[in-house]
Order: structure tokens, then C-alpha cells, then sequence
């Protein structure tokens, strides 16, 4: 990806960027030159070598914190954390989530639960607590990583469909309630990327079936994704780059929909 600079002195907090589609965000972001809060729920020590990597890597100031993205106090913390110590939170790239699949009526509702407070109300905490300083600003950048289940739904996936769905609305009053703003929010909805979620994916499915790793990618990808090919994380990166700069100023509230034609079917 050729880079810029373009976003030299921002400051970004990505969650759940310790892998996959956050993790590509994160070094899109520092390639164009934005100091970086990674975010994960792995140790301290292997947060601060990736954090290390990324300042060595592309010259810029690169801290990792841990909140816990079902807790609202931790992530009201690591907001503070990246406003204290890196001076701003000029872009917020809401990424974290987990999965669980199963029947309704076979859906544990703890997962349930779980899979609400991470991949929405975590979306709506971290907001909350960053706009008051972007505002004062009067610049900031909110990009919510959704899913085509923000635009469609699949069986077995009701607590996943229903959050995702959730983000797209979030994402729409807020950019309404900062539409006076030099704030922006919109959504990303990829469709299968290959990430440690959708892997684990397919390696259940293939302990289940009996067939190959091989054999479950291809499925999956036929049953959806009409390009027959795994969006990238780069690709999503792309786009992020793309809303935080000055050509994306008026796209507000927006959902955009990277999933090799899953949605025009």
C-alpha cells in the first residue's frame, strides 16, 4: 500500500488490534503516520513487543492497553490511558468481537451476553467517552467495524446478526447527533475475512463434517461470497485510511459493504 504521511500527528486507539482485520487497521494507520493504542486481551508482554515493533517499524509512538471490551470502567480507562499519555484520541476504530454459534433455543444466554457487551455496547462506552475531546477539537474520526450481518443474517448467528445490526444504528445517531461537527462516523461491513474468529469457523466445521481446512474454506466462500475469494485485512484498511482523510468529510452514517458480493445477491 503506497502511504502518505497523511495522518502524521493523529493519535488512533484501535480494539481488538492485536490480530486480523484490527491488527491490519493498526499498521495501515501507523504506515500513514498516526501514533497507535492497540487494545487485546493477550498478556502485557506480548502487547508491549507488538507495540515496540510498530513504533520501530514506521517511526511513531505505539502503546497497548488491555481493557476488557465487556467492561464499560476499562474502557472508559483505556480512553483516558490514550488521551494521557499520547496527548489526543483523533480516531476510534471500534474492531473488537467474538462469535458463538448456535439454535436459538440452544443459545446459552450467557453467550449471549457476551457477544451484546462486546460487539455493541463496547462500541457505544468507547464513543461515549471519546467524543467529549473531539468535540472540544472539532475534529475526530469513529469508523465501527460491522459485518454484512449488519446488513443481512445467517441461521445460528442470532446474538452476533442482532449486535452488528445494532452498530449500523449506533453508528447512524451518532453521526447525526456530530453531523454540526468536524466528527465523522460511519461503519465498515466486511464479509469473510480470514480471521482467527472465521478460522476457528472453519476448523470446527471441519472437525464436525469430517472434511479437510481446504474443504470449509471453499464452502464457506460459495455459500456467500459470489468472488469466491477472502476480503483482506489490508483491503479494510484501505478504507479506513480513506474515511479519515479530508476527501471523506461528508460521508456521515454510512455503511460500506467489503464482501466480494455477498449483499447484491
Amino acid at each position: 500500500m503506497t502511504t502518505t504521511g497523511s495522518l502524521r500527528g493523529r493519535v488512533a486507539l484501535v480494539t481488538g488490534s492485536t490480530s486480523g482485520i484490527g491488527l491490519g487497521i493498526a499498521r495501515a494507520l501507523a504506515a500513514e503516520g498516526a501514533d497507535i493504542v492497540f487494545n487485546g486481551i493477550d498478556d502485557d508482554a506480548t502487547g508491549t513487543a507488538l507495540s515496540r515493533d510498530t513504533a520501530a517499524r514506521f517511526g511513531v509512538r505505539a502503546l497497548y492497553h488491555d481493557a476488557n471490551m465487556a467492561q464499560p470502567t476499562q474502557i472508559a480507562d483505556m480512553v483516558r490511558f490514550t488521551q494521557d499519555k499520547l496527548g489526543a484520541l483523533d480516531i476510534l476504530v471500534n474492531n473488537a468481537g467474538i462469535q458463538h454459534v448456535a439454535p436459538i433455543e440452544d443459545f446459552p444466554a450467557t453467550k449471549w451476553d457476551a457477544i451484546l457487551a462486546i460487539n455493541l455496547s463496547s462500541n457505544f462506552h468507547a464513543m461515549k467517552a471519546a467524543l467529549p475531546a473531539m468535540k472540544a477539537r472539532n475534529w475526530g474520526r469513529i469508523i465501527n467495524i460491522a459485518s454484512t450481518h449488519a446488513l443481512v443474517g445467517s441461521p445460528e448467528k442470532s446474538a452476533y446478526v442482532a449486535a452488528k445490526h445494532g452498530v449500523l444504528g449506533l453508528t447512524k445517531v451518532a453521526a447525526l447527533e456530530t453531523a454540526r461537527t468536524g466528527i465523522t462516523v460511519n461503519a465498515i461491513c466486511p464479509g469473510w475475512v480470514l480471521t482467527p474468529l472465521v478460522q476457528q469457523q472453519i476448523d470446527d466445521n471441519a472437525r464436525a463434517r469430517g472434511t479437510t481446512i481446504d474443504d470449509e474454506k471453499q464452502a464457506l466462500l460459495r455459500a456467500k461470497q459470489p468472488s469466491g475469494e477472502f476480503v483482506t485485512p489490508e483491503q479494510v484498511a484501505a478504507l479506513v485510511i480513506f474515511l479519515c482523510g479530508d476527501a471523506a468529510a461528508q460521508i456521515r452514517g454510512a455503511a460500506f459493504n467489503v464482501d466480494g458480493g455477498w449483499v447484491a445477491q
